[in-house]
């Protein structure tokens, strides 16, 4: 039976109708998802100034490599600058020299390397220090050293960062902790008391001033990290922290939207126990 010329028209045009309203449907649907996308990139940090303390040829080397690739100016400090001529030659990072536990040298780094580069945006503190031994047997004064690095120098950094990023309205500050850092473990009383207060410093400035857009966070490195000195056995591969892999880490919690921030992550190998 043949169609009537009508009913083929009205056909035509019904199909002519529903193909325009699913190409609107479409285009609407990829507006939002850009609008989704857009809002998303606006709430992450664009840094431009990092300020790594306690440099040196680990963990420090992996950030500073890659804040550098990704076009971000770097600014390392450690008591002797010498040890980082390679790495700045690597980077094109700037060397300071600071004692982290000293409150002038730690206001002297931060005006230089304003001076320098800029306001540091993103300031991450990787210096500790402890003292092994039994409790009744421990030196006073050499905890008391301990607790100056870990701790005390922990505030006296992390204020200074905030100091600057509160004037810049923005920033991300990032604490490397440790094992000890949640966990107290026999005949090492010094280096649990310097962590558990460098954390409790962390989540208390996580709590105060990621209101004003400045993203604090704590690391708990839960493993030994590998290096030329902490070689890794030849039948327990990734037993032990690839320090590169640690930045990745590091990396992508400080560019975290801040519609979803974290104050603390733990990071160890798949074969560390816990």
């Amino acid at each position: 039976m043949a169609i009537p010329s009508a009913a083929r028209k009205g056909g035509r045009a019904d199909r002519t109708r529903l193909t325009g309203r699913l190409t609107l449907a479409l285009l609407r649907i990829r507006e939002q998802l850009m609008l989704v996308g857009n809002a998303a990139e606006a709430s992450k940090m664009t840094y431009q100034t990092a300020l790594i303390v306690g440099a040196g040829s680990g963990l420090s080397a992996s950030l500073a490599r890659l804040f550098a690739v990704n076009g971000v100016e770097v600014a390392l400090a450690a008591r002797q600058t010498d040890k980082l001529a390679a790495l700045c030659a690597d980077t094109g990072a700037r060397a300071f020299a600071c004692d982290a536990a000293d409150p002038d040298a730690v206001d002297r780094l931060f005006a230089e390397v304003t001076a320098a580069l800029a306001v540091p945006d993103l300031v991450v503190f990787n210096p500790s220090a402890r003292v092994r031994g039994p409790i009744a047997e421990l030196d006073r004064q050499a905890v008391w050293d301990a607790l100056r690095v870990t701790t005390y120098g922990s505030f006296l950094v992390g204020q200074a960062a905030a100091r600057g990023m509160l004037q810049l309205g923005r920033g991300a500050i990032l604490f490397t902790g440790a094992s000890a850092s949640v966990k107290g473990y026999a005949l090492s009383a010094s280096f649990a008391m310097g962590k558990f207060g460098q954390r409790g410093l962390a989540q208390a400035m996580a709590r105060e001033l990621a209101p004003k857009n400045i993203h604090v966070a704590h690391f708990v490195i839960d493993g030994g990290i590998r290096s030329q000195r902490h070689v890794e056995p030849a039948d327990r591969p990734d037993s032990t922290l690839d320090p590169d892999a640690i930045a990745q880490s590091y990396w992508a919690v400080a560019n975290q939207p801040r519609s979803a921030w974290t104050w603390e992550i733990e990071l160890r190998p798949w074969l560390e126990t816990f």
